[in-house]
């Protein structure tokens, strides 16, 4: 185990300074999608239906893993030689948005409610690809047999999410009210003007994030397509690279029971979390809380809980190790919900209420700290953006498809909330027996990871 100043030290680190930043530029277009686009209809006269309809343009992020092959092997011509494969595609993807904002703000919403959707869409398409790309360059930063590293920057790249979130909503909303304050009818279409100005800054900012030479990644790319050239002719034979390449590099490089037993695990892992966070608010409400009380428990102490957890997760993951720290936070995210069980049985306690949120935000926190490091660790550098975006994809998969009946198991319960949550707090018990399964050789990948390195720098 490292020392205590040891651990620290990761987070101090220059290149979790670009981490950072890469969660603040991946976080900052839900402002543009999310509260700036639903208040802009919201107080243009749209109904309530038709704003929540606006919210499907968030569904391309679950699909991002279809196209994420294209960004692992596409090359934007000119850009990319200069400033680097993963930055060439971000500068575009960030293009495409300022241009997007450039647009929203010649449109009126009531005149032409389309056109509106219509540019929020790309916006949510250039995101969504752009979180490929920085899911990619972000891992890239952190060497190959360095877990306790990648677990610092995973949670280094949360925080930088919500600052990016949280931050960026606050000059959009302080923005908006002092045009509006001002006098002027159109405030959100030149809202959005200055919100470009945001999108320029993370551009030059951007520049400061270093990229690695992707000829060793390129050349690997190649040798696969040659392996499919000898059954695919001519164009077919890189198609079919770019798409199999990632699937094949994955199951050769782990073994097919590995593989499926890593896929097993990353399916299941937080069903329990999205089954519990799903009714949550319905939960709170048939219990007695107010909304003023969810407000101050649920949202006010929830968003400083999961930023300082964060950290203290990553922290965590580092000092006990990965792998570890994966059945650490497994097992606490279920018996959190053993404490809204409890809830359920005792009724209405407000002190009962603030432990089990500022618990379950603890917990979720240290959860996803330690998945995204846990996938990070696991993609093959050949295919960074590809295997991360499916991993993630599969992950979120899991929780949307089994989450969904979450309603019908209360139902199915007749209401009964303890019961519930016991069974929440038993589904997390799959995931944990694929980790068990795999763990000795999980523990291999990394140490062989780590004698490569040291055999690698120590050649003269």
């Amino acid at each position: 185990m490292p020392r205590l100043p040891d651990t620290f030290a990761y987070y101090f680190e220059p290149r979790m300074a670009r981490i950072f930043l890469l969660g603040i530029i991946s976080g900052f277009p839900w402002v543009l999608i999310g509260s700036s686009l639903n208040l802009w209809l919201q107080e243009d006269g749209l109904s309530r239906s038709t704003i929540g309809w606006a919210g499907l343009i968030f569904g391309v992020y679950a699909f991002n893993f279809l196209w994420a092959p294209l960004v692992d092997r596409i090359r934007i011509p000119w850009i990319t030689d200069w400033i680097g494969h993963r930055r060439a595609w971000i500068v575009i993807l960030q293009v495409v948005i300022l241009a997007s904002l450039a647009v929203w703000s010649l449109i009126d919403p009531l005149a032409n409610l389309a056109a509106v959707i219509g540019v929020g869409l790309v916006i949510a398409i250039a995101s969504a690809t752009q979180d490929i790309t920085i899911d990619a360059l972000r891992i890239e930063q952190v060497g190959q047999a360095e877990p306790e590293a990648m677990a610092a920057g995973a949670a280094t790249a949360v925080v930088g999410w919500w600052t990016g979130y949280k931050i960026g909503g606050i000059i959009a909303l302080e923005t908006a009210q002092r045009f509006q304050d001002a006098g002027f009818a159109n405030y959100w279409q030149m809202t959005f003007l200055v919100l470009g100005a945001v999108v320029i800054a993370c551009n030059i900012a951007l520049m400061f994030v270093r990229e690695a030479p992707a000829d060793e990644r390129v050349a690997r790319q190649a040798a696969d397509e040659d392996r499919v050239a000898r059954t695919l002719p001519g164009p077919l034979a890189w198609l079919g690279a770019t798409v199999a390449g990632p699937l094949m590099s994955f199951f050769r490089k782990n073994g097919l029971a590995i593989a499926i037993a890593i896929l097993g695990f990353i399916f299941l892992f937080k069903i329990g979390e999205a089954f519990l966070g799903r009714m949550s608010l319905v939960f709170y409400k048939e219990v007695g809380f107010t909304k003023s009380d969810i407000a101050l428990y649920s949202k006010g102490l929830g968003w400083i809980t999961t930023l300082a957890f964060s950290i203290l997760g990553g922290l965590l993951a580092i000092r006990i190790g990965l792998i570890r720290a994966m059945f650490v936070s497994g097992l606490a995210m279920a018996a959190t919900n053993l404490l809204f069980a409890l809830l359920a049985w005792t009724g209405r306690s407000e002190p009962l209420f603030a432990a089990a949120v500022i618990m379950d935000d603890l917990t979720s926190a240290f959860a996803t700290v330690t998945f995204v490091a846990f996938i990070s660790m696991l993609v093959d550098r050949t295919y960074t953006a590809t295997q991360y975006a499916l991993m993630a994809s599969i992950g979120t998969a899991g929780r949307t498809l089994f989450a969904a009946s979450s309603g019908e198991l209360v139902d199915w319960l007749e209401g009964d909330w303890g019961t519930f949550f016991v069974i929440t707090t038993v589904m997390v018990l799959p995931s944990l027996v694929c980790l068990f399964l795999i763990r000795a050789r999980l523990a291999d990948m990394l140490a062989g990871a780590r004698v490569r390195l040291f055999t690698k720098e120590a050649d003269p």
